[in-house]
């Protein structure tokens, strides 16, 4: 049985429940579908999809949240890039390998942590996320009454919210220092 709908609900739910006011978004996707769909739960959020380029030709302090979905490799120009399109309390989620790639993993924690206050993984399912943020740490300012009240979702609730950025003590050392909580 394919468990699509925990990467979806994660990918959605984990930035929209960490942003206080989210109102723009732009999600980076070659299959934007799954995730449009649980995005379409959170009302009055303005949704723009596109590829990577988006990142690039992106108007400064234009969005709320960003989301990757996508493999590629990111470069240094891209992350600056995504630094000036997201707003001065904005946040990205981005797809990461996996946690076990630990030069890609360092690299690119270190860097969205030039832009970002806040960096961390988290999991969903067998993908790991990274969350970068300028304002709001997504396990401290979780907005509990938002992520209680999505109605009809299988995987996502606060409980699952919190636990996703625990993390095994082996990996908090190997990634010491370049994840910012």
């Amino acid at each position: 049985m394919s468990k699509k709908f925990i990467y979806n609900e994660m990918m959605a739910h984990i930035p929209m429940c960490s942003h206080k006011a989210p109102k723009s978004l732009l999600l980076v996707s070659d299959k934007p579908e799954g995730i449009e769909a649980e995005l379409n739960r959170h009302s009055g959020l303005n949704i723009t999809t596109g590829g990577l380029d988006s990142i690039g030709n992106g108007e400064d302090n234009c969005y709320d949240i960003v989301l990757i979905d996508s493999k590629a490799e990111l470069s240094t120009a891209t992350y600056a890039h995504l630094n000036r399109i997201v707003k001065e309390d904005g946040l990205v989620s981005a797809l990461n390998g996996s946690l076990q790639e630990e030069e890609a993993t360092t690299a690119q924690l270190n860097a969205l942590g030039q832009y970002f206050k806040i960096v961390m993984p988290y999991r969903a399912g067998h993908s790991t996320m990274i969350l970068a943020s300028k304002e709001y740490h997504p396990t401290a300012d979780v907005i509990l009454q938002r992520s209680d009240l999505i109605d009809g979702l299988d995987y996502y609730n606060c409980d699952i919210h919190i636990a996703t950025f625990v993390m095994p003590n082996y990996i908090r050392s190997t990634y010491k220092g370049a994840i910012k909580n």
